[in-house]
């Protein structure tokens, strides 16, 4: 008797629009990696900006934000679109691992030469650095953050992450928010729950005050 094969099923695709500096999104990140583990998903990243994100209201901002979106959040938004134009999207994932791993876990911090170490821990040309300080890749950045701000709105950070909804259209939204990155079962279960209350018709928002900081493990 022949046996049918078994296919495995089908992935369903997660776009992840991330900020590199943004330790929160950073999290978010690594859960969603442990989430591939378990669920059958994949992840496709995307550049988004804080930096142009906060743009309109930069007069608003309290003083120490706004001088790092204007000194700091630049670069490596940048670098990481010029990696994608000269070396194809699948170098967002080792890159935002490199950038991050440098910049949360290790305490590096965005400088220079974190961004060209990432680089080399990618397997990319440490020259991309350079892109930091050029406008050059600005277009193509703007119009990677407005694909992702379009489906969720203006008053949001990041990440945001966007799949596949019942009708068709995407299912977006903002987060979720979370400290330490939950791991196996658990991130599992986030999942789950975010995609449930997600997809509800005229679900906007659950939120509390963060009591506590980012933890990085």
């Amino acid at each position: 008797m022949r046996r049918t094969p078994v296919t495995a099923p089908e992935k369903t695709p997660v776009d992840f629009w991330f900020d590199p500096v943004c330790p929160w999104a950073w999290l978010t990140s690594r859960w969603m990696l442990e989430v591939e583990k378990v669920r059958p998903v994949e992840v496709r990243w995307h550049v988004m900006s804080l930096a142009v994100l906060n743009e309109p209201r930069l007069d608003e901002l309290p003083e120490q934000y706004r001088e790092m979106l204007e000194k700091t959040a630049w670069g490596p938004v940048r670098v990481a679109v010029a990696a994608e134009r000269e070396h194809g999207s699948d170098v967002l994932g080792p890159l935002y691992t490199a950038f991050g791993t440098r910049f949360h876990n290790g305490g590096e911090g965005v400088s220079r030469e974190s961004m060209a170490a990432a680089l080399r821990d990618a397997g990319l040309p440490a020259e991309l650095v350079d892109a930091a300080d050029t406008d050059a890749y600005d277009t193509e950045l703007r119009a990677s953050h407005k694909q992702g701000i379009e489906l969720v709105g203006e008053e949001v950070g990041t990440p945001v992450i966007a799949v596949p909804g019942a009708d068709g259209e995407p299912c977006a939204f903002f987060g979720p928010v979370v400290t330490p990155a939950p791991r196996g079962e658990a991130a599992a279960k986030l999942w789950d729950g975010t995609l449930m209350v997600a997809s509800t018709p005229g679900f906007y928002e659950i939120k509390r005050t963060r009591t506590q900081g980012p933890v990085f493990d």
